[in-house]
């Protein structure tokens, strides 16, 4: 299964349960549900898990993961080595659990859709994943309270009649002291200010926050998606590069933007296609001159963003990145 890793920036599903209902041989049940024994083993994992990263101890993480998680785990590594500290001395609850079971598949599911509750219920839950191995899946959501607390979600696979950990997301359940929540409501405030690039920001926070993990919807994410589709200004990258042009008289073509945290605040994240990115001296002034541009045409953003990011990238995939914070941006 394809390792997915901590802070997902990937463009969120749509709502799917217009499809109708899951196939038989794809079948989703809940904690309450589900059998005593299954239920506590997941548990156990869970925990056992969430003990792992709060030691530190990504050599035992990496033998408990599949193979294809275990070949790629820096992304994991990098997630605990950050978390580490927001993870030690907290007593871990399970909000979420779910059991996937798609065993009488064969091969590999291109779309596997599992649907958890009644199809027009309030509590309904849905997972699209795709290329998904047939067979056994869990997907168990822990919140950690504490100073700044934490939210890791996990997915687990029965491999060998055992449960091995196939996805590890771990990411900061508030930012700044506001959950996702709060960055929902001040992106609804910001659309109605006019402030379209802000609202569309504060809206992939919220998303960030509220979906623990992204291929999973329910009537309240369905709704969120449906309003960042809206919220939408169509001006930034998505297939193809944007370009800005600066008061330097030079353009830039922007391949990615998007928030990032950064020290517990948000900063503002943009890609940049150059000819040759090796040359850090004019790599560097590349980065200036497009934070400068990105800042100029999207004014609004100073009154969200601490730091400015920028990275230039070449084809021979050399990659230099600066950063700027807000205040210094003349």
């Amino acid at each position: 299964m394809k390792a997915l890793i901590g802070k997902s920036l990937a463009v969120f599903l749509a709502s799917f349960f217009l499809v109708g209902g899951a196939m038989a041989a794809e079948t989703c049940t809940s904690a309450n549900d589900l059998d005593a024994q299954t239920r506590a083993s997941m548990e156990k994992t869970a925990h056992s898990v969430f003990n792992m990263a709060a030691r530190g101890d990504v050599f035992n993480l990496k033998t408990n993961a599949v193979p294809s998680l275990a070949s790629s785990f820096g992304g994991v590594e990098q997630a605990v080595s950050d978390s580490k500290a927001n993870l030690g001395g907290v007593q871990p609850t399970i909000r979420n659990l779910y059991f996937l079971d798609a065993s009488d598949e064969k091969g590999t599911i291109q779309r596997a859709e599992f649907f958890c509750g009644v199809f027009n219920s309030t509590d309904r839950t849905g997972f699209v994943l795709n290329n998904l191995p047939a067979g056994q899946y869990g997907i168990v959501v822990l919140d950690a309270p504490g100073a700044k607390p934490m939210t890791m979600s996990l997915v687990l696979q029965v491999m060998n009649g055992a449960w091995k950990i196939g996805g590890f997301y771990l990411k900061p359940a508030m930012l700044a002291g506001h959950d996702g929540n709060w960055y929902w409501q001040q992106a609804k405030q910001f659309a109605a200010q006019g402030k379209k690039h802000n609202a569309y920001f504060y809206y992939l926070e919220a998303r960030e926050l509220l979906a623990p993990v992204p291929f999973m919807t329910t009537p309240s994410l369905d709704k969120l998606y449906d309003e960042i589709e809206a919220a939408n200004p169509h001006d930034l990258p998505g297939d193809n590069p944007v370009t800005i042009a600066g008061a330097d008289g030079k353009s830039y073509q922007v391949t990615f933007v998007s928030p990032l945290v950064v020290q517990d605040a948000l900063a503002l994240v943009l890609r940049q296609k150059v000819a040759d990115a090796s040359n850090t001296a004019t790599a560097f002034q590349e980065n200036m001159g497009l934070i400068k541009a990105a800042v100029a045409k999207w004014p609004e953003t100073r009154e969200i963003f601490t730091t400015v990011v920028a990275r230039a990238q070449d084809a021979n995939g050399q990659d230099y990145g600066s950063l700027l914070p807000m205040k210094d941006i003349k």
